[in-house]
């Protein structure tokens, strides 16, 4: 799986607004602090604005802010609130053509590592990403597989 890069500017946003909670952030900024483009960055922050994550305000002196605590912004209602779309694979649609859906399980296997992903992301806030010694920062668990025994050496 692979996010777009709106979700990937969607969260620097995010963390350039939430490293600024004493003022107004512009677009502009932002575009130039992560060599952004400016119009990509506009319908980001209109989105994430719509979706109740920033505020904006217009007008000369106008800009954004966050619109909740980054403690009560999860990652993964985040991810959510930009992603078009997660159909890692074509059987993960309702109007599917592939034949093998009735028999395979492969769909479930898909389907699982996706919830997985997602509910590993809902771990998180956005105090979670700002700076060294925001709250939560230093939970961060990173992710670890297990290697599953292969049947020749178990």
């Amino acid at each position: 799986m692979r996010l777009t890069t709106m979700s990937d500017y969607a969260m620097r946003l995010l963390m350039y607004v939430g490293q600024q909670p004493e003022r107004l952030c512009t677009i502009a900024e932002v575009a130039r602090a992560y060599e952004i483009s400016e119009a990509h960055l506009t319908k980001i922050t209109h989105q994430l604005a719509l979706a109740g994550w920033l505020e904006t305000v217009r007008g000369k002196g106008g800009g954004m802010r966050l619109a909740a605590a980054p403690q009560d912004i999860g990652l993964g209602a985040v991810v959510r609130s930009i992603e078009p779309d997660f159909t890692i694979v074509e059987c993960l649609t309702s109007d599917t053509t592939c034949h093998l859906t009735s028999t395979c399980h492969l769909t479930g296997i898909i389907n699982g590592a996706l919830q997985s992903f997602m509910q590993y992301l809902d771990r998180y806030t956005l105090a979670d990403l700002l700076a060294p010694g925001a709250e939560g920062h230093a939970n961060i668990q990173p992710l670890t597989f297990h290697k599953r025994p292969n049947a020749a050496t178990a």
